[in-house]
Formats: C-alpha cells, structure tokens, sequence
C-alpha cells in the first residue's frame, strides 16, 4: 500500500452508527475518541510512515495503530492483552479499528520497533504548536521537576563501581605477580635468549594508586570501627588490554611446542610447570574481560547499574518500605510543563536532577528553536553549571538557591 492511502483509508472513517441485524449501537457525540481523530488529521505521519517500506504485504494500517494506542493511554489502558481485548468487545476501539482485529503481536511490533522515541517525540511537538496556535501555549516558559520511578529489576542484582575497583586493584596484584614469575621462569630455563623472548612488563592503569591508597585507608578505618570511605574512582581502563596476557600465552604455547612438552588433563595427571602458568594466565585474562565490560556498562556518569536491567540505577527512593534507606534499580523521570501541558518528558539514569537541566533545555531548543524565556525549578536543579548555561542563553531562572 502506498503510504499516502494510508491517510486516506484512516480519515475517510465518516460513520458513527455501527448497525446490525437485531439492535444499533452508536458513541456518544462527545466521546473523546472523535477529538483524537480531529487532533490527528492536521498532524503529519511522514516519520512513522517511513518506518514501513512501499513493497511487499500490506499490514494494518500504522496510523490506525498509532490512533488505537493514543486512545487507550487516553482511557488508562497500557497492557497490550487488554487492548487487542478491546479492539474487539470496546466500540471506540471497533470503529477506530474500522472492524479489524489486531493481535498482540502487531502491537508489540508497533510499540517496539516503529512507534520509536523520535516518532513519538515528533508527533507530540506537532500537537504542541497547535496548542501554541490555539493559544493555549507559549512555548516560552517551562516548569520543571522530576521523579524516580523504580525500573523492572531484581533489587538486589547490583554492580558498584567501588566494589569492582576493589577487585580489580586484587586482580592486578596477581597478574603482577604472574609477570614476575613468568620472567623468571623464562630466566632459569633459558627459554628467552633459545626463543627470542625479552622480559615482559605489566602494563599501567591510571588511577590504581588512588585506588590502592582508599583500600589501605579503609583496612585502617575497619580496625578502629569507622565508617569507610567511598572507593569511586573512575579508572582509565580502556588501556588496560588482556591482549597484553595472550601474547604471553602465545609465548608459553611456543616454548611448549619448541620443548615437546604436551598440556594434560585429567584427574591424577601431574601438569607442567608451563601449563600452570598458562592456565593462571587464562584464569586472569577472562576475569579482566569481565570487569572491563562492566564497566563499559557503567560507563563514567554513574557508579552501579543492575544486571537485569543494565541501563537502571541504584537511587534511593521516596517509598523505603523497609525504613534503612535500601537502594533500589530506578530511573529519573523529568517532566517539563507550561499551562498543565506536558511539553517534554525526559528519562535519565542519574540518580541526582541538576544533570538533567541542560539536556531538557536543549531538547526544547532542538524542538522549537530559541523561544524559551524563562525556566522555573527547585533547588535540586541549582549548580553552577545550569546556572551559566541559562545566562548563556539568555533565560531567565526561578530556581531556589
């Protein structure tokens, strides 16, 4: 189907009555759902459109869906059972629907690949210079606040940054001393003058010493009962390779080979020196691998993330059910709002909100251009950094100090 007869097919939809056989049911003349389609037919759908291709099968048509998944968010319905449910017992949806029965799976697809957050964005700042034009926004002033919504996750599937660098600052005391002892047995048998091997040397991670020096400072404090200190630092652990172990590996494989000495496995099978050395390579190789992916997960904003949900963080919440200040896998949801008017709506994983300031102005900038006069917040939004870029720009702020 061309996607122009996809406007078409939707906002022909011109009846009111559905009639059969033995009774007529008809909407209510003020139902909300004759609204939406009024709203909808000044918007333009070209975003979403360009999600679906011009060849091949023709599905349901993408604005309907859109309309179906608009209106039941207008009635509170957000589980997809419960609205391919309605699409067939709910006459709103059925007229909506033109009669047709989309299964979950459809919305599923809709939701999950097409409705993206640029669709969804685009389509609401159409309806918001409508608003603008029917007077009942300006686009120049925004309240804004937040809150913290608990994410989808297993509470107690943790990662902390101060706890991988402890850790890691152990893992690299044994990868140590496994160069020590690899240069001296490549010293006492010879090997690196027979194979051309010169002495190897650890390599250096930035920030370790920092690292080190909480760890004995928290050994200290533990004796004399205080309270430790935050071990955070964030390391530069991108020059950090286990490439660097492997080739030591590949160096021992080859003495192996170059001596005849084979590996062995098996219970009551003595190993080689050699071949314990190389597997406590391996053992710290692969351990490295995994701090380094976690904290790629981490990355430098933040300081924990959830393994069953890697993009939440541990904030702590208003509802602490238990009373001891538990840490909970959460987002930071920040909603911007002019006239009662949801303008923008921002999800961060930072557990504090003076880092979401400057992205949900920009967001307001890329939107709508430079009209924004003034910002209004509380305190949690105060820092020098926010403070400068609204000088910068000429925006007036009502921020508590």
């Amino acid at each position: 189907m061309q996607k122009q007869d996809y406007y078409n097919d939707f906002f022909e939809i011109g009846q009111q009555k559905i009639n059969f056989s033995f009774f007529e049911l008809s909407l209510p003349d003020d139902d909300p759902v004759y609204t939406l389609k009024k709203v909808m037919e000044e918007l333009d759908f070209s975003g979403l459109l360009a999600c679906y291709p011009n060849k091949g099968r023709t599905g349901f048509n993408p604005i309907m869906l859109y309309a179906v998944v608009t209106y039941a968010n207008m009635r509170g319905v957000r589980a997809v059972d419960r609205i391919v449910d309605l699409c067939q017992r709910d006459l709103a949806f059925i007229w909506l629907t033109k009669g047709q029965k989309p299964q979950r799976d459809v919305f599923y697809d809709f939701k999950g690949k097409k409705l993206t957050g640029e669709v969804l964005d685009e389509l609401n700042y159409q309806f918001m210079r409508r608003l603008e034009k029917e007077g009942f926004l300006t686009l120049k002033e925004l309240y804004i606040d937040g809150t913290k919504l608990e994410a989808n996750a297993n509470r107690y599937t943790f990662v902390w940054r101060g706890s991988l660098n402890y850790h890691l600052a152990g893992l690299l005391d044994t990868i140590d001393a496994l160069y020590t002892k690899y240069n001296a047995f490549l010293l006492d048998n010879g090997y690196g003058p027979k194979y051309d091997l010169g002495d190897a040397h650890m390599f250096v991670i930035e920030g370790m010493d920092k690292i080190r020096k909480i760890i004995k400072k928290n050994r200290e404090r533990k004796l004399t009962k205080h309270k430790k200190i935050p071990n955070n630092t964030i390391i530069e652990i991108d020059h950090c390779s286990p490439l660097e172990i492997r080739k030591l590996q590949k160096n021992l494989m080859r003495i192996a080979e170059g001596e005849g000495i084979e590996f062995v496995f098996g219970k009551g099978m003595r190993k080689p020196e050699i071949q314990k050395l190389y597997e406590e390579l391996e053992k710290c190789g692969k351990r490295l691998m995994e701090y380094k992916e976690c904290f790629k997960i981490m990355g430098k904003d933040r300081n924990s993330y959830s393994k069953t949900d890697l993009e939440a963080t541990f904030m702590r919440m208003k509802e602490d059910h238990m009373m001891n200040g538990q840490l909970k896998p959460a987002y930071n949801v920040q909603i911007a709002v002019e006239n009662y008017f949801i303008v923008h709506g921002y999800v961060s994983n930072d557990r504090t909100d003076y880092n979401t300031l400057i992205p949900v102005l920009e967001k307001h900038r890329k939107a709508f251009g430079d009209k924004l006069e003034a910002v209004t917040a509380d305190s949690g939004y105060c820092s020098e950094k926010n403070l400068l870029y609204l000088k910068e720009n000429g925006i007036r702020s009502f921020i508590k100090l």
